[in-house]
């Protein structure tokens, strides 16, 4: 059996239903202070500082991800076909 359920909401009313917090306002000022501080030549402003929480992040996760892989094969292949 397949039950299908539809629910008509905008993303602000799915958001206060699911009891998610409004961030809106913090980002907007977020944005308009990275805004004010490009636009202002900040010395010592480095964009690629910005976003380098997420990249270092996005490579520590694949650099984890490809060790398990290899802990994964290193294991399968200590094992002969009789153990399966």
């Amino acid at each position: 059996m397949k039950v299908n359920i539809e629910f008509d909401m905008t993303p602000e009313e799915f958001r206060k239903a699911m009891g998610l917090p409004d961030v809106e306002g913090f980002q907007d000022e977020l944005m308009q202070k990275i805004r004010q501080q490009m636009e202002a030549g900040v010395e010592g402003y480095d964009p690629l500082s910005l976003f380098k929480p997420f990249i270092t992040q996005g490579f520590d996760s694949l650099s984890n991800y490809q060790k398990l892989m290899m802990q994964v094969m290193a294991n399968y292949g200590q094992h002969s076909s009789s153990d399966l």
